[in-house]
C-alpha cells in the first residue's frame, strides 16, 4: 500500500498563497518575536489588572495548546508535509487550528501584561496575515493527502473560531506526552515573566 503523502499535490496546496505559506510554515518558531518584541520593549503602563488578565488569557491559550498536542501528537510540530492521519475528535472537532489559536491568546495576554495597548490591534493584524497564509498551506497538504474526508471535516469545522461540534466525537488524548511536550513552552513563559518583570523596573 502506497504512503497517502504519495498523493497527487493538490490545486489548493499549488496556489500563491500557499507557497507563500509553506516558506512561513518552515519558519514559523521564529514568527512570536514579532509577537513578543514591541511588548517588552517598548514602555507600556503595567499594572495588577494586567498581570490578572493577561495571565488568564495566557492560560486559556495554553489549555487549547494541550488540548490540541493531547490529541494530535507531538507530529503537530514537525515541518515537513507529512501527516499520518486526520484529526477531527476532542478540540479539533471545535475548530481546524487549535494550536494557532492557542499561540493566538498566549501572545495576546502577554501583550495585556506588558500595557502596550496599541500594539494589540497591530498584533491582530499580524497574525492574521502570517497565520492565515501558513494554514491556506496546512489545508493544501492536508487535501493533497486526505482528499474528500478532509474536504467534509473542513466544511462542517470552523479555521479560527471554536464552535462546538454537531456530532461529539471521541478519540485517544496522551496528556502526559502533552504535558513533557510543552516543558520547554512553560520554560519560555518563566523568562518571559522575568523579563517583563525587570521591565517593569527599568522601563516603568
Amino acid at each position: 500500500m502506497s504512503s497517502p503523502n504519495a498523493a497527487p499535490i493538490s490545486a489548493a496546496e499549488q496556489t500563491r498563497s500557499a507557497r507563500i505559506g509553506a516558506i512561513l510554515f518552515r519558519n514559523r518558531s521564529w514568527l512570536p518575536v514579532l509577537f513578543i518584541g514591541v511588548p517588552l520593549l517598548v514602555p507600556g503602563r503595567m499594572s495588577a489588572a494586567a498581570w490578572i488578565v493577561g495571565a488568564f488569557v495566557i492560560a486559556a491559550g495554553e489549555w487549547v495548546r494541550l488540548a490540541g498536542v493531547a490529541a494530535a501528537g507531538t507530529v503537530t510540530r514537525r515541518r515537513s508535509r507529512t501527516v499520518q492521519r486526520l484529526v477531527t475528535y476532542g478540540i479539533f472537532g471545535w475548530v481546524r487550528n487549535p494550536l494557532y489559536v492557542g499561540n493566538f491568546l498566549i501572545w495576546m495576554g502577554f501583550t495585556i501584561i506588558s500595557g502596550v495597548y496599541w500594539f494589540l490591534p497591530i498584533a491582530i493584524v499580524i497574525f492574521a496575515i502570517e497565520y492565515s497564509l501558513i494554514v491556506r498551506y496546512e489545508e493544501g497538504v492536508l487535501e493533497s493527502i486526505f482528499g474528500a474526508e478532509y474536504l467534509a471535516y473542513k466544511q462542517s469545522t470552523p479555521r479560527w473560531i471554536p464552535r462546538p461540534p454537531k456530532r461529539a466525537e471521541s478519540g485517544p488524548h496522551d496528556w502526559a506526552e502533552a504535558w513533557r511536550s510543552e516543558v520547554s513552552t512553560f520554560l519560555q513563559y518563566a523568562a518571559l515573566v522575568v523579563l517583563f518583570v525587570l521591565k517593569e523596573r527599568w522601563l516603568g
